[in-house]
């Protein structure tokens, strides 16, 4: 059976990602909708290495007999239109950070918590979360289901990718300015401040307590997918990087954990790739993992300044597994659960 299937966003980079993993995944389509706003309207886009689509209109299009929605626009889009879609019938994955806190949508990562999935019942509307909670929470979870962690800090060093293309153009821009003389500030539209050959400590709008909306985002994302009791603390830093997440984790729990021991759980674990080798390029840094599909795991050691401390280095390409990839998974796994019920 296949399904019909529409992408919002579809002219962004994670629509285009989006595109090309339902044909890359053989993903159970009769119909693919490519969707995005009124500027848009005729573009064409690549369904895989194939079929061309035509965007069309979100803002007049009639979702009646779409059952499954795949949405990554910006939040303000998505609250308007990802309502619409699941009132027609389908049901939305929504990539957005709209719904994510939304208490009657389910946020999920199928690593971790692929059982939540079930209450999309309630709006038709299944969250998927941040790109740097995603590789954090896969990485966490087979280590906190050994030996319970109770406190996170980490340091995320995000690639430009994450703010969209307009924020890739600008590190190509200012890169390649800086080489001729160009000024810094005829290039500088996406970051309060020079990306390239630089970083910058602050991703998204600073909060009350000082910290910024990304790591707030981190924190209560870890809570609501994994633990209620998890402690985290995040800072989050842009580097000038076009595609892959990085992030030093540091963990802090209530049993002993040794290095081999969070090794193999780690190895053994779904959608998780561990490369750790103590020599020079025994780790994997961004460059490696744009394009591909794991969390790559790196850099593991205990932390003998804390309790059942330990440590490790954490990459992934946020525009796969930190965002279209997690969403066709959800699809999948949604698909997977409704088999099972119906057999």
């Amino acid at each position: 059976m296949g399904y019909k299937v529409a992408v919002v966003g579809a002219t962004g980079n994670v629509g285009r990602e989006l595109l090309n993993m339902i044909d890359e995944r053989d993903f159970p389509v009769d119909d693919v909708v490519a969707l995005a706003s009124k500027r848009s309207v005729g573009q064409e886009v690549s369904l895989g290495e194939g079929a061309v689509l035509k965007i069309q209109d979100l803002a007049t299009f009639d979702f009646k007999g779409i059952d499954i929605v795949l949405s990554s626009p910006g939040a303000s889009v998505s609250a308007e239109h990802s309502p619409r879609a699941a009132k027609a019938g389908a049901i939305v994955i929504d990539n957005t950070s709209h719904f994510r806190m939304d208490p009657d949508v389910p946020l999920v990562v199928p690593e971790v918590n692929p059982e939540a999935i079930a209450q999309h019942s309630k709006k038709g509307i299944i969250a998927n979360p941040n790109c740097s909670t995603i590789q954090m929470v896969v990485a966490l979870k087979p280590l906190h289901d050994l030996a319970t962690i109770n406190r996170v800090v980490v340091s995320t060093y995000q690639s430009v990718s994450g703010g969209g293309k307009d924020a890739m153009d600008e590190l190509f821009n200012q890169t390649k300015g800086i080489y001729v003389n160009t000024p810094v500030q005829e290039n500088m539209e996406n970051f309060p401040k020079q990306i390239a050959f630089n970083v910058i400590p602050h991703i998204d709008s600073f909060m009350d307590d000082g910290s910024t909306k990304e790591e707030w985002k981190m924190m209560v994302e870890t809570k609501k997918i994994l633990d209620p009791n998890i402690k985290v603390h995040a800072t989050c830093v842009r580097v000038p990087v076009f595609i892959g997440h990085a992030e030093a984790i540091n963990i802090e729990c209530d049993y002993e954990i040794d290095e081999g021991t969070a090794r193999n759980a780690l190895r053994e674990a779904p959608g998780i790739t561990v490369v750790d080798h103590r020599e020079a390029g025994g780790y994997v840094t961004p460059a490696e993992c744009a394009g591909e599909d794991p969390v790559f795991i790196s850099r593991i050691r205990s932390d003998p300044t804390v309790e059942n401390g330990l440590s490790f280095w954490c990459v992934a390409d946020n525009l796969r597994k930190g965002a279209a990839l997690t969403t066709i998974q959800i699809a999948e796994e949604l698909i997977g659960q409704k088999s099972e019920q119906a057999a």
